[in-house]
């Protein structure tokens, strides 16, 4: 694995159109993406059929698309890639949500910093409209869970892609947990 400064060079010179650092940041990107969706879909039943490899593929293909990206760090990449996997994984339960035909949907299972019994499992849809009602209230909140459970990052990589203190991300991911599970155990 790259260090975090080689990679930040790295997207600096694709930032600059330097095609031979796109290159060179393929494989590092797409080992980052894996090691994301791994850790992911660790938490994930037994019998998904959604597997990480595929995840990854999926979420590299609309990176790379990106064209009008300012990358500033790997923290910042890990940013937007916790953000692609949100959307991948809520894409492919949405095409998998039998709830309207009489079916289950795509379950979760939060990990324990979010929830506090590995048994409860959410509904990936009920997350996702969840934190999109909390992004309508405090945007940051909202971030600092989907970089923290989508991303995997930690207190001090969080902080830094969002330009805040450790302490605050603390305090902030605290209370979205909390804000999370009221709100969603009020759709139930």
């Amino acid at each position: 694995m790259a260090s975090s400064q080689e990679l930040t060079a790295l997207l600096l010179a694709w930032n600059g159109g330097d095609q031979d650092a796109l290159e060179k940041l393929t494989p590092f990107v797409y080992e980052e993406l894996h090691r994301l969706a791994k850790r992911y879909m660790a938490g994930e039943r037994w019998n998904h059929t959604l597997q990480a490899t595929a995840v990854v593929n999926e979420a590299f293909l609309r990176l790379i698309d990106w064209k009008n990206v300012r990358w500033q760090n790997r923290a910042h990449f890990v940013g937007v890639a916790a953000n692609l996997m949100r959307r991948v994984l809520v894409d492919y339960a949405r095409t998998r949500a039998y709830d309207k035909r009489g079916g289950g949907g795509l379950q979760v299972t939060l990990n324990d910093a979010l929830l506090a019994s590995q048994e409860q499992g959410v509904e990936l849809l009920d997350l996702d409209r969840a934190l999109s009602r909390l992004e309508k209230i405090d945007a940051r909140k909202a971030k600092i869970i989907e970089l923290r459970f989508f991303g995997g990052l930690t207190v001090e990589e969080t902080a830094e892609v969002l330009k805040v203190s450790p302490n605050t991300v603390s305090n902030d991911w605290n209370f979205a947990k909390t804000w999370l599970l009221r709100d969603m155990s009020h759709d139930a």
